[in-house]
């Protein structure tokens, strides 16, 4: 489609158009200076194209325009496509004509061309500059068809795409990581889950899925902990803890082969290899993996958590770099969480496990009303603050299950990153409300 601005985008010229005239747009990835021939690598959103300059084959006003140059600075081209098998895919563009649109100020805080490499902190203070770097764009592609291919996924077995609110009254699971906000006069929260109405939603359309922020005001500052993430939760009437296990892992597979077909370009870029996966993958219960533990000498009793120095260690007995905990104890797990039906002291619930990292978590839920007042009163909390959930239970609650996935944990095995904050596009924690 042409626009005012360009005829194609750089990643789209080809040797099939050898000697058409285009019109390209874009920032000023690299300038090279040879004396007699200079190169300006152009990137726009699709890739790079070389444009070169020959002193004496093109008018002097290009030269001196190319000559003053700043990285970044942004820049029109009208030329000829030339084919040379020493340029980038064989391809380069002769300049008519070089119009520059904005110019770029230097030094820049950054280098996007990323010669000359950055610590995290400079990245991320510098964001929009970092953001243009091939290695990030590589990870927005990839996060691109990850989400894409959950939802085309979820699509197909029938689940409705649904929007919960943000802006909550009461703690979604009863814990105190909120964030409070002032609405309208009166103190709200910022929700932790679309977790409730997840569970109502699927008692009128039986299969939802929300792709959405959540927030979590948690002390904690490690490479795994955002304070505002994308979450992705599924819930489904009439399945149980198995059935959305099943998905879930469905969908893992599903993820592998689309970023293997559809990504290979940005996985070299990224210098990464997905990793081999055997499915279906390992289930484990809780209480095997608590002998594993006591077995490798750890200090552990029924009802402790399985925090990353445990899953660290429980890793180790595992061939599979993803697999399943399942059979939590109920008490250890959120109020609305399905007790076995032939041990109440465990639970029909589960974590993904990537190496030592929770990915995701889910269960089957409890849709019995009493069973679940007993539920709330027995961890502490207020019946009455759950109330708007409560009663609905009065009017036909279905069994159901579901999960909720953190997109950016699921990232760092797909892109051989070690941060969340590499994997999202302008992290929120305990230090950064900016950019």
């Amino acid at each position: 489609m042409q626009t005012k601005y360009k005829s194609a985008r750089c990643g789209e010229i080809t040797v099939s158009d050898v000697g058409k005239e285009v019109v390209l747009a874009g920032w000023v990835h690299q300038v090279r200076d040879l004396g007699g021939k200079k190169f300006v690598i152009l990137r726009d959103g699709s890739g790079l194209i070389q444009v070169t300059i020959t002193k004496g084959s093109v008018p002097d006003e290009i030269v001196s325009i190319v000559e003053q140059l700043t990285p970044e600075s942004v820049i029109q081209v009208k030329g000829v496509v030339k084919g040379d098998p020493r340029a980038p895919r064989g391809i380069e563009i002769t300049p008519i004509e070089i119009r520059v649109l904005s110019r770029a100020k230097a030094p820049l805080p950054l280098d996007v061309s990323s010669k000359v490499k950055a610590d995290i902190d400079t990245r991320l203070r510098e964001r929009v500059l970092d953001l243009r770097r091939l290695e990030s764009r590589a990870l927005v592609r990839i996060m691109n068809s990850v989400v894409r291919t959950i939802r085309e996924e979820l699509l197909s077995r029938g689940f409705v795409e649904v929007f919960t609110p943000k802006i909550i009254a009461t703690a979604t699971e009863g814990g105190a990581n909120l964030f409070p906000i002032i609405y309208f006069g009166r103190e709200a929260f910022l929700a932790q889950s679309p977790q409730l109405y997840k569970e109502l939603l699927a008692a009128a359309l039986e299969r939802v899925f929300e792709i959405g922020p959540a927030w979590r005001a948690e002390e904690s500052d490690t490479p795994y902990h955002l304070a505002e993430f994308i979450s992705v939760d599924i819930e489904a009437a009439f399945m149980d803890y198995n059935d959305v296990m099943k998905i879930l892992e469905d969908i893992l597979q599903k993820i592998l082969k689309t970023l293997e077909k559809e990504n290979s370009e940005d996985l070299k870029i990224l210098n990464h290899t997905l990793p081999n996966v055997s499915f279906p993958l390992p289930r484990i219960t809780y209480t095997e993996a608590l002998d594993i533990l006591k077995r490798r000498g750890l200090d552990i009793k029924f009802g402790d958590d399985l925090g990353t120095p445990e899953l660290r260690l429980l890793s180790t007995e595992i061939e599979s770099h993803f697999y399943f905990i399942i059979d939590f104890p109920t008490k250890t797990r959120p109020f609305y969480t399905k007790p076995r039906d032939d041990d109440p002291e465990l639970s029909e619930s589960f974590d993904l496990v990537w190496q030592y990292l929770e990915l995701a978590s889910g269960s089957s839920r409890i849709h019995d009303k009493e069973m679940l007042i007993s539920s709330i009163k027995s961890r502490g909390l207020n019946v009455e603050n759950f109330n708007y959930f409560i009663k609905w239970f009065d009017y036909g609650m279905p069994p159901h299950a579901g999960w909720g996935l953190g997109l950016a944990r699921l990232l760092l095995p797909l892109t051989g990153r070690s941060s969340v904050k590499e994997v999202t596009l302008f992290p929120r924690d305990k230090k950064r409300l900016i950019p």
